[in-house]
């Protein structure tokens, strides 16, 4: 099999969240193997910083789009803004998220609802923002970004792992639609990643040995190492694959 399977040459793909993080990893990723790409991000200086750098990355234009993604109009606006700019979108990575950690009894109402919405709704409004478009070219790869905790859970994420669960849901939902289509849906599950998100774990030193002493690699993952997963999930490669997840945690889940 040749590796031109996995050349996203011509494809245009939008990362929500992509400004940073692992959504800056996907996106130079996905533009690494030539696609095009647009960001969104809520801070309107962090999509174009991101966007120009990786059109130096690239050496081919991206956008930075600027959108709160729990909006219907501004998602809406938001892939507008991408058809108008590059005439399709093949490739929707619904990368935003946000974690709240404290006891389910100190979370106020709206802590809980911005979780929800940003993790689980907003890649519902994204999703059927690009139906449309993706169903009438007959193609698309949506990528859903969960994680390792829509799985299994700890303590104090009660509103994170609960969308994360139903993100995971909600991607089998959509592959079972989109399928007469040929748009294929999966999910990413990111375990313990050094990320900015993390990095209030990451610095507490007895939270830190926990994670540490559940991850059979012994570390926390460096976030490049999911970029061999997103291209793969994002091309050819994956053609018959839809409605799985592929969980990159470090072993954490083995146990």
């Amino acid at each position: 099999m040749s590796l031109d399977i996995f050349k996203l040459d011509g494809q245009v793909a939008l990362i929500t969240g992509g400004a940073q993080g692992l959504g800056m990893v996907m996106a130079k990723a996905l533009a690494g193997a030539g696609a095009t790409i647009a960001v969104s991000s809520r801070n309107r200086n962090k999509a174009l910083e991101a966007a120009e750098a990786i059109a130096e990355y690239s050496g081919h234009k991206a956008l930075g789009l600027t959108a709160d993604v729990t909006d219907t109009v501004q998602v809406n606006s938001m892939v507008q803004s991408v058809i108008d700019e590059f005439g399709r979108i093949d490739i929707l990575i619904n990368n935003a998220g946000i974690n709240i950690r404290k006891p389910i009894e100190e979370f106020a109402d709206d802590e809980w609802d911005k979780v929800q919405n940003t993790n689980l709704k907003a890649p519902f409004l994204c999703t059927r923002a690009v139906a449309k478009q993706m169903k009438q070219q007959r193609y698309g790869r949506i990528i859903n970004v969960s994680s390792m905790l829509g799985s299994v859970a700890l303590p104090e994420r009660s509103a994170y792992c609960s969308s994360k669960g139903g993100l995971l849901q909600l991607t089998k939902v959509l592959a079972l639609e989109f399928a007469p289509y040929n748009i294929t849906v999966n999910a990413l599950c990111p375990g313990p990643m050094a990320t900015e998100l993390n990095a209030v774990v990451m610095n507490n030193t007895e939270v830190n040995k926990i994670f540490l002493d559940n991850i059979a690699l012994g570390r926390w993952g460096n976030p490049e190492e999911i970029a061999g997963a997103v291209i793969y999930m994002a091309s050819g490669a994956s053609s018959f694959m839809t409605g799985a997840s592929m969980v990159i945690d470090g072993g954490w889940t083995a146990k």
